[in-house]
């Protein structure tokens, strides 16, 4: 640690080198595909990718990657950590044979979650929400975005976000917090759904303006949450304010919400198990992001995921991710998530990198900071117990990743 001050004080960079990478395989912006490269190494400075080439030059300090597979660290677009427990009990529910939804209006799902959230202390929610935060980053995720949304009252949800927001100041992995006050209807407005979009564009969105804090702005515009017509209202109503809108899109029926995400330019559409061709049309006209999110649809057991080929055949960008949450999925690992878009969207294995790597980022504005192995970015890498890509959907069970490197420190090392 001595040395270390002693080199900032002088401005001296120590410089740090992978070196026996068997694949490195990253989206390339170049090229504009992904790529797989051998016999590659990478020089890091100022926890920033400076070079990436065959036989660089010496630096102050060697990783031997053991002949074995590198990747940019994980980027997670769509999780839902602010929350107390998990509801367990609502899986052995779906055994029985009731569906998420009956659940939900019996007075289960998000409307469990919330009163525990008013309750809990704000450091209660940061050392849940820190632990958690740790094991995404063992698992490979070094960037996370992070949803409010278990509040549904002006108090609670700006709480959340300063619990994002003083988890993300003293931890390493980086969070994006979005405000999700539009998550469902809290009980004291369950008969009057138009007053709470009321207090949400009048009072939450204005507060969570002033609070500075989040950066983006999402809706469940779903039937039995918000109709589109609200959903807009709220969307519109954060743009004024600065926060960019995303959405929760079609993910039990065709709602119009995928041709609201076009219509007001949403950074993404998440979800989509029922889009419409219509709603798939309209995206790819006004490029929004897709997030499929096929963790949710095995969690609760449904065989509907969402149309990876029609949405790719359209030319709609692809960006997938764990939406976890306490009770439809509690998936944190990425490496799994690649393996059901495989093994169930049918998704090849470069484009589920890409699509957890660069295009989570893109559907996040961060393309250009993470997200790819290449200069000028952030040193956020996995090095993998696996020689190959093509081994990651088959080895999910065994967690294959052996160092977890962020702004070019090693974090864990198998």
């Amino acid at each position: 640690m001595l040395i270390y001050q002693c080199l900032n004080k002088y401005n001296i960079v120590e410089s740090t080198k992978l070196k026996n990478i068997s694949n490195l395989v990253s989206f390339d912006t170049v090229e504009n595909k992904v790529v797989s490269k051998s016999n590659i190494e990478i020089i890091i400075e100022n926890n920033l990718i400076v070079e990436v080439g065959i036989k660089l030059a010496s630096a102050d300090k060697i990783i031997d990657c053991g002949n074995k597979l590198v990747t940019p660290g994980f980027v997670d677009p769509h999780t839902h950590p602010v929350f107390v427990n998990s509801r367990d009990e609502e899986f052995s529910r779906r055994l029985a044979g009731e569906s998420y939804e009956s659940i939900a209006s019996d007075g289960g799902g998000i409307i469990s979650s919330i009163q525990s959230v008013r309750d809990a202390t704000e450091s209660d929610l940061i050392s849940r929400v820190k632990e958690r935060m740790d094991s995404f980053l063992k698992l490979g995720t070094t960037t996370i975005e992070a949803k409010s949304g278990y509040g549904l009252d002006t108090e609670n949800e700006l709480k959340s976000l300063s619990v994002l927001k003083k988890v993300q100041d003293n931890h390493l992995i980086d969070i994006v917090p979005t405000f999700m006050g539009a998550h469902t209807f809290p009980e004291e407005f369950k008969n009057d759904s138009d007053g709470y979009v009321q207090l949400i564009c009048d009072q939450m969105i204005p507060a969570v303006a002033k609070q500075n804090i989040a950066l983006f702005n999402d809706v469940f515009c779903e039937e039995g949450y918000f109709s589109t017509e609200q959903a807009r209202r709220i969307l519109e109503t954060g743009k004024k304010y600065g926060l960019r809108p995303r959405l929760h899109a079609d993910e039990f029926l065709s709602s119009g919400a995928a041709e609201l995400a076009a219509e007001v330019k949403a950074f993404s559409a998440d979800h989509l198990m029922a889009v419409s061709e219509n709603g798939i049309k309209k995206m790819a006209e006004n490029n929004i992001i897709a997030i499929l999110l096929p963790g949710t649809t095995f969690s609760l057991g449904k065989t509907s995921f969402a149309p990876y080929n029609s949405l790719r055949s359209a030319g709609i960008d692809i960006a997938i991710a764990t939406d976890f949450n306490p009770g439809s999925c509690f998936i944190k690992s990425m490496p799994f998530i690649i393996s059901l878009c495989c093994i169930y969207l049918k998704m090849p294995i470069y484009e589920a990198i890409k699509a957890s790597t660069y295009t989570a980022a893109k559907s996040l504005g961060l393309e250009n900071e993470i997200g790819s192995i290449e200069k000028e970015k952030k040193a956020d890498l996995i090095i993998w117990n696996i020689k190959d890509a093509s081994q990651i959907p088959s080895h999910f069970l065994d967690n294959p990743i052996s160092k977890v490197m962020k702004n070019g420190e090693l974090l864990f090392t198998a």
